[in-house]
């Protein structure tokens, strides 16, 4: 290969402990019907820790309430939400802005009642962002909203009020 095909195929790696700004503005539990679609996988391990297990995640279900962490809203009975509270560590990975996100969290317990749900804070111990020049990321998982938009919409503002609310108020 030439000096300039391998260009074109390089790379781009970006590396971080804290949300880049425009990242950071998509969890901010702000404008939730313009960022309907968005879609995370949230990587947590069984509790044997051989086997690795996804839940899907909206943006309803993730809030950043500063630049180091993010707080998660799960049903409690999820597989996600025990294994997070026996292990304290979980990935996200997502498509966001033409590229592959991939957050390694480590996760405590928020403490209150709430809107019925496990809630959890994480700071992020490593993230990673990458795009390669030869293609396009332009989705990754994303959903339409059916029947009951509005009721949705209402329950994720509800859940990102209870997560602003137990990770220490409106920030």
């Amino acid at each position: 290969m030439t000096a300039s095909a391998d260009q074109n195929h390089a790379l781009d790696q970006q590396v971080f402990d804290e949300w880049p700004v425009e990242l950071r503005a998509q969890f901010d539990g702000a404008a939730l019907e313009s960022k309907v679609g968005f879609t995370a996988s949230l990587v947590t391990a069984d509790e044997s820790g051989a086997h690795l297990r996804t839940s899907l995640l909206g943006i309803g279900e993730l809030y950043a309430p500063d630049s180091r962490t993010l707080c998660i809203a799960l049903w409690p009975q999820s597989r996600a939400a025990r294994a997070i509270a026996r292990s304290g560590r979980a990935a996200l990975t997502f498509v966001f802005d033409e590229a592959f996100y991939q957050v390694q969290l480590a996760l405590a317990p928020l403490k209150g009642e709430g809107a019925g749900l496990a809630c959890f804070a994480g700071s992020i111990e490593s993230g990673e962002a990458q795009r390669v020049r030869y293609a396009r990321l332009t989705a990754g998982i994303t959903f339409e909203l059916e029947e009951g938009r509005d009721a949705v919409l209402e329950r994720w503002t509800q859940q990102i009020e209870y997560l602003k609310k137990a990770v220490g108020g409106d920030r």
